[in-house]
């Protein structure tokens, strides 16, 4: 295998997001991803997030960090599954009382891929986080949308 093949396996990507609410609440995210090609259908890689929030009562910082595996087939569609590791700093502006916390997710899902042209594609999807639990966890609910951009595939 030579050098311009190996690189032709790496794959670059990821996403951004801008949220807005009631009580003043914004929230902005960036989420970036690296791949490597194992075969044609196969992918792992290493994906972030970093999100932003603020709102009349409370603001907070929340990272997360961890392993990916997509599996394409038909060349429009993908299952995938995504661990990550989120560490999560938060405040409320009122009575300034603020806490650290960390939270395990494995999501699981799949979706698909509309080719974009010269190997990118966006892809659109729904994940769910099978370590969700109702009363403990920072998130809301366990599904999430996932759209994003790649390169490379």
């Amino acid at each position: 295998m030579t050098s311009r093949t190996q690189f032709n396996r790496w794959t670059f990507g990821g996403g951004l997001g801008v949220g807005f609410g009631s009580n003043s609440y914004v929230n902005l995210q960036v989420s970036p991803r690296i791949g490597y090609k194992i075969t044609e259908q196969l992918e792992g890689g290493l994906m972030g997030n970093v999100s932003w929030q603020t709102s009349d009562y409370y603001k907070s910082t929340m990272v997360g960090v961890g392993p990916f595996v997509n599996y394409y087939f038909g060349r429009s569609f993908f299952i995938s599954g995504n661990l990550q590791q989120y560490f999560i700093n938060s405040e409320e502006k009122y009575t300034g009382y603020k806490f650290d916390r960390d939270e395990t997710a494995l999501y699981l899902g799949g979706g698909y891929m509309q080719p974009l042209g010269n190997n990118a594609f966006a892809q659109f999807g729904l994940m769910y986080n099978v370590l969700w639990k109702d009363k403990t966890s920072i998130f809301s609910t366990g599904f999430i949308p996932s759209v994003g951009f790649v390169v490379g595939l």
